[in-house]
């Protein structure tokens, strides 16, 4: 395990830390183009995970607030710019254009994003103990690069002409579905609003966001960067609070056209009876994994274990597609637990300033508790602890990188989805077995396999149930690559021209023809 050292920051680097943490500008509601307080009056407070202390207060919206940012969504819709700006950013012929059209705003709103990334990215790492250097130089980066692609299909919707029968013809139009409710979770906040936000305002909808309450800064921030965009007011509200009353009201309103979720299969079960109790509005759904990695025999030893512990271990593995069963043939099993072992003991936690860190605290104490019980859970049940398995150090959220053998898939470490450190390995035999084992899971969002046999990959590529595989790599995102799961781990796509598609209604037009010769 990581000793006590590998946590701490030298005298430098702390002067360092302290440069970076940024002034909180934004703690309000941002409603039809402007920061207001919530109805209520009533604020909550969002916590540093690095030491368990009090950021700030952030404005706490209830259903009242979110019907006034619906109601300013609805306008800007119905009524307001967006839906009917043109998506392109070049005027051509017409020398009389808007010249504030969305692909060129989105643009404006991605420069502002890398202009802004440290800021946004320290206060990822105070708000949700992400690392400040992976913030920096991939998250922000990475969600200013969505707003781009999105911004560069802006002007590429289009629908198809129909031939139809000898007397009609009719053409599609493809056009955006209206106002959308997008709730968002803790693990990834600058990068899941650009997930959310970039596809959804380059399809023309306007929209509702409802950070976690874990992790409210950046979004807020962000809100106001839409608006040095050029983004019309109502277009983007983002309103705080928390889920079962902020949440639950955006998921129930009768005047939201979708809800966009992204958080736990328990939650997403609320979310889709309330949208079909209300206005049977659609609903979109990236939910939970108990994503498998599959280790062959004939795989690279030290490339295997290296993505296992990137699978398990990335972001303090809150991240729904982490792989934490892994299963490794028997007949390289003991040989890749013993280099395993070798391995976690020089994984670096410690205070995501420290660019040194490979891993900081976890975003809450509630969810700190929780992997400590499920680490407690695997003792109980009789896997071999590895390494890890305590807190680590005496302040903040931190948990040491855990890692359970000799696991068997009907013990809980191996079935529920921990959103912690915590890697189960598994030993398999044969082929078939491992297929089977694999899908034996309510879960479907991912799966990593490792091998240098290409039928091997096929086969098991064709044959697990989840939406996303990697094959001798793991977490290879892409803006252009859909994203999404199977069975419990949700519906809908995010990502790619699929996360495109979720937010555009199919309209059939059809106009007889008079003149045809056959009439």
């Amino acid at each position: 395990m990581s000793g006590e050292s590998n946590g701490k920051l030298t005298e430098a680097a702390t002067v360092k830390k302290m440069e970076l943490i940024p002034e909180i500008k934004f703690t309000k509601l941002f409603i039809n183009g402007q920061f207001v307080d919530s109805v209520s009056g009533k604020t909550f407070e969002t916590i540093d995970p690095r030491t368990g202390d009090v950021i700030t207060k952030v404005a706490q919206g209830i259903k009242e607030d979110i019907d006034l940012a619906v109601q300013a969504a609805r306008d800007a819709f119905d009524d307001g710019p967006w839906p009917r700006l043109s998506g392109a950013n070049v005027q051509l012929y017409n020398v009389y254009a808007d010249d504030q059209q969305r692909r060129r705003i989105l643009m404006k709103l991605a420069d502002l994003i890398d202009a802004n990334a440290e800021e946004l990215a320290a206060l990822d790492a105070i708000d949700g103990g992400k690392l400040f250097h992976d913030g920096k130089n991939i998250d922000i980066p990475g969600a200013a690069e969505t707003f781009r692609y999105y911004a560069g299909v802006a002007d590429k919707i289009h629908g198809e002409t129909l031939k139809m029968s000898r007397e009609f013809q009719a053409y599609t139009l493809r056009e955006p579905i209206g106002v959308v409710g997008h709730i968002i979770p803790w693990n990834f906040p600058t990068q899941m609003f650009a997930m959310k936000v970039g596809p959804a305002l380059a399809a023309g909808c306007t929209m509702i966001v409802k950070p976690a309450e874990q992790t409210p800064l950046s979004a807020l921030y962000c809100a106001h960067l839409t608006k040095l965009a050029g983004i019309p007011d109502g277009a983007v509200n983002v309103v705080t609070g928390y889920g079962p009353v902020a949440g639950a009201a955006i998921s129930s309103h009768m005047d939201i056209d979708k809800v966009s979720f992204t958080g736990s299969t328990e939650v997403g079960r609320l979310v889709m009876q309330a949208a079909a109790m209300s206005n049977l509005k659609q609903v979109s759904l990236e939910l939970g994994g108990k994503s498998p990695v599959i280790i062959f025999d004939d795989a690279e030893l030290d490339k295997a274990v290296d993505l296992a512990l990137l699978g398990s271990l990335y972001n303090k593995a809150k991240i729904c597609v982490a792989g934490s069963r892994v299963f490794v043939q028997e007949g390289i099993y003991v040989e890749f637990v013993k280099k395993l072992e070798e391995k976690v003991r020089l994984w670096v936690v410690g205070d995501p300033f420290d660019v040194d860190s490979q891993q900081g605290p976890q975003v809450e104490k509630k969810q700190f508790e929780k992997i400590l019980s499920y680490i407690e859970h695997g003792k109980r049940e009789g896997a071999t602890l590895l390494a890890g398995g305590k807190r680590f150090g005496q302040k903040g959220f931190y948990i040491q990188p855990t890692i359970f053998t000799d696991v068997k898939d009907d013990m809980i470490i191996a079935k529920e989805e921990i959103f912690g450190p915590v890697m189960s390995v598994l030993k398999f035999k044969t082929t078939g077995e491992v297929i089977r084992r694999a899908n034996a899971t309510k879960y479907g969002l991912a799966a990593g396999v490792i091998t240098n046999n290409l039928d091997t990959a096929n086969t098991v590529s064709r044959s697990i149930r989840a939406g996303v595989i990697w094959i001798n790599c793991y977490f290879a995102f892409d803006r252009d690559s859909p994203y999404g799961g199977y069975k419990m781990s949700g519906f809908g796509r995010d990502m790619g021209i699929d996360g495109l598609d979720k937010y555009l209604h199919a309209k059939s037009v059809a106009t007889p023809i008079y003149n045809s010769p056959w009439l």
